[in-house]
């Protein structure tokens, strides 16, 4: 726990907007996502009628020169895969690089890393036009589980309450923070304590300790799934029916200012309670995450080099 991060400081993180540096390292994964999503969707319709064919169709076809794994723009799909895998290594190289440790956050680093571990998998897909079998299937299906616990890994990263120079905050301050959400609730006037109550149920600590890792992940994933959703039903509370058709049945942000400040409160408060209950399992769910997540990524690593060698040998690169 750091002594440096002050109770004002995370509170003004939670409340304001990004600093400078933060919008631009927002910017820049929608531009990468949005670029991978294009990619995709222009092979898709670019190469639907190709990869539709039967293996024994596909030689006749005109695209089958350009889009087979040998193709002119099939290896280059292969060499772009492996490309990403590389990427993502240097989220695990940089925390033993020291020149690469300081260059961004690992917030930072850790949503590139996901954005290419996603994106990998699904350009290896069309490197290899949808055809799994032999070593390059296996190595593709470890990379499929490569991606989708990377996804979850990151989601448990976010679980842990950070400030913005990604040093824990003491549980001391995150409890001074909530109990002033608490006292701001408990003072307006435009919801009732009750209608909050549901957006606001958070399990019991005790009852959260004696739960295993994988229940305590599902618990927490299906309690940020719902949050949407009863938020919606405190605006309904309080909107008229007009109102609530303006806001897609209370699913998005409405023009009262003062009933969006008190969801606001009731958000935050409800996001950092669960939080701070789950905060050893997170801690556990993490490091457990580690473990599970390396063998896989080596595994692919050794498969990929093997490929590799093989396409190589074989003269088609």
């Amino acid at each position: 726990m750091s002594a440096n991060i002050t109770f004002a400081g995370y509170a003004t993180e939670q409340r304001h907007a990004r600093n400078d540096g933060d919008r631009l390292h927002r910017t820049l994964v929608y531009v990468a996502a949005a670029a991978a999503v294009l990619l995709v969707l222009f092979l898709t319709i670019y190469g639907f009628d190709y990869y539709w064919l039967s293996s024994a169709e596909r030689p006749f076809s005109a695209k089958h020169a350009l889009l087979k794994p040998s193709g002119r723009i099939g290896i280059k799909l292969g060499i772009l895969g492996v490309g990403l895998f590389l990427f993502i290594f240097f989220y695990a190289l940089r925390k033993r690089i020291s020149w690469l440790s300081r260059k961004g956050t690992t917030k930072h680093w850790l949503n590139f890393h996901v954005v290419a571990g996603v994106t990998a998998p699904v350009v290896i897909i069309f490197h290899s036009a949808f055809k799994f079998g032999g070593l390059a299937g296996v190595a593709f299906w470890i990379m499929v589980a490569v991606a989708l616990s990377g996804i979850i890994g990151r989601y448990i990263y976010a679980q842990i309450p950070r400030s913005v120079n990604s040093a824990e905050v003491s549980i001391k301050e995150l409890q001074t923070y909530e109990e002033e959400l608490t006292a701001k609730l408990a003072h307006q006037q435009i919801v009732s304590a009750r209608d909050l109550q549901p957006l606001l149920r958070i399990p019991a600590p005790d009852k959260v300790r004696k739960m295993p890792a994988y229940r305590a992940i599902v618990l927490m994933l299906a309690l940020d799934t719902m949050r949407p959703f009863r938020v919606a039903r405190l605006r309904r509370k309080v909107l008229s029916w007009t109102g609530t058709i303006v806001a897609l049945g209370g699913l998005i942000p409405t023009t009262n200012a003062d009933l969006e400040e008190v969801i606001a409160s009731a958000r935050r408060k409800s996001t950092l309670s669960k939080r701070m209950v789950f905060l050893n399992q997170t801690h556990q769910l993490f490091h457990l995450w580690h473990v599970v997540h390396r063998p896989f990524s080596y595994s692919f690593a050794i498969l990929a080099v093997v490929h590799i060698t093989i396409v190589i040998m074989l003269g088609y690169l």
